[in-house]
């Protein structure tokens, strides 16, 4: 068992967060317990929100993969996180020219 004591932290949060938004998932889409239960769990509510229940005894790493597996088989669709070319200058676009 992790120091957390089954709890989790903001890294497991960031690890999940890396995961969902890759998907494009926003994050007010994602629930995440803040107890750690054997065996994890993600599911998908009929609003579309993701539920998911972080394992205790699995490395957050591997509940990763296990997490971008799960998304990809309710149908979520991998999207390529953006280089940062030009998205900067989108925006300064937006504040007015």
């Amino acid at each position: 068992m992790s120091t957390s004591d089954g709890i989790i932290n903001m890294a497991d949060m960031e690890t999940i967060f890396s995961v969902t938004d890759a998907f494009g998932i926003h994050r007010e889409s994602v629930r995440v317990e803040l107890v750690k239960e054997d065996p994890g769990m993600v599911n998908q509510d009929a609003r579309g929100t993701l539920e998911i229940t972080v394992p205790e005894s699995e490395p957050i790493e591997s509940f990763a993969e296990r997490l971008q597996v799960e998304l990809e088989a309710m149908g979520h669709a991998y999207t390529p996180p953006a280089t940062g070319d030009g998205e900067d200058e989108e925006d300064e676009d937006w504040l007015g020219s």
